[in-house]
């Protein structure tokens, strides 16, 4: 029992440690807590992400910023799915609303494109994140 209590606990420690070191196969996402929105209204989130295969079509990490009743989406970066955790950095301005420094939520998604049926392209969600941040002035 305190074997199975031990190994339970070094998986909690290495997950919170490396949250994107998971098992071979499997895509993954993180946002960083924290932020930061410029003078000019330059919003910059980041984070890093893991993807294993894109070979169905290019896969891209979007995110979406909502601080109180304003929602915007943040740039968009095309990843690097070779099985390696990666950076992603997306940038935009928005002026109205503007957003200011203090709490907000982020909602990032790793997305591949596929062509579907029609011939046009579809999005496929590989992974999601949604997480607190706080936004800084830079």
């Amino acid at each position: 029992m305190r074997v199975r209590i031990a190994l339970a606990a070094a998986a909690l420690l290495a997950a919170a440690v490396a949250p994107l070191a998971h098992a071979e196969g499997v895509d993954a996402l993180s946002v960083d807590g924290r932020g930061t929105v410029a003078a000019d209204s330059t919003v910059t989130l980041s984070g890093t992400y893991l993807c294993i295969d894109d070979s169905a079509g290019p896969v891209f990490v979007s995110s979406t910023l909502v601080q109180g009743d304003r929602s915007a989406g943040i740039g968009g970066t095309q990843a690097i799915c070779d099985g390696r955790v990666h950076p992603w950095v997306n940038t935009s301005v928005v002026k109205d609303p503007a957003y200011r420094a203090g709490t907000a939520r982020v909602e990032a998604t790793l997305m591949q494109l596929t062509t579907g049926e029609t011939g046009l392209p579809t999005p496929g969600f590989l992974a999601t994140r949604a997480s607190d941040v706080e936004l800084h002035e830079s």
